[in-house]
């Protein structure tokens, strides 16, 4: 089995929130390779991370579950997965 790449767009609820503490988080729970911001709008900036995890471990709901639940995030979106 190989590794898989999930490329993941989050949200926060307004531009006051800390996305290097969502980072930070996210980066507790799960093997983030890349990070990097996204200025969206009206001083808004999203989070786009990369994480590289096995194949075996399944989909992505556990990742999407967990980063939803953080305090600040409004939404998460999948923008790809890709075998690594």
């Amino acid at each position: 089995m190989g590794e898989v790449a999930i490329s993941l767009k989050v949200t926060p609820q307004g531009p006051e929130i800390d996305l290097d503490d969502i980072e930070e988080k996210i980066r507790d729970e799960f093997p983030v390779e890349d990070s990097s911001k996204e200025e969206i709008g009206f001083g808004l900036t999203a989070l786009k991370i990369l994480v590289v995890r096995d194949e075996e471990e399944g989909g992505t709901d556990d990742i999407e579950n967990y980063i939803s639940d953080i305090e600040g995030v409004t939404s998460v979106e999948v923008e790809g997965v890709s075998l690594v």
